[in-house]
């Protein structure tokens, strides 16, 4: 039977809600670059910089949103020897 991972604290996952809020917080960031990017193309006259600044706020919502749904990938470097029984502390059998 395989023993499973061993979850280190420094690679654990951060809460739920805290979670959450982050990927709130990067969307709305996105969102109001999306908005800034809108209102600039209004502002500036016809041009070039007009459909780069509407084409950022088309296709900025796709990044946004596969920005916002990254996973929180913590990773200290730490592995455990592949083969079974290596380096592995055992009890030993003291008969006194």
């Amino acid at each position: 039977m395989a023993k499973p991972e061993a979850v280190r604290i420094t690679t654990a996952r951060s809460s739920a809600a805290d979670d959450m809020r982050s990927r709130q917080r990067r969307y709305a960031v996105s969102m109001t670059i999306r908005l800034v990017c809108f209102i600039a193309a209004v502002a500036v006259g016809p041009g070039p910089l007009r459909w780069v600044l509407v084409a950022a706020a088309v296709f900025l919502p796709l990044f946004a949103v596969v920005a916002a749904n990254a996973n929180d990938q913590r990773d200290d470097g730490f592995r455990l020897p592949a083969s079974p029984g290596t380096h592995e502390l055992t009890a030993r059998d003291d008969e006194d």
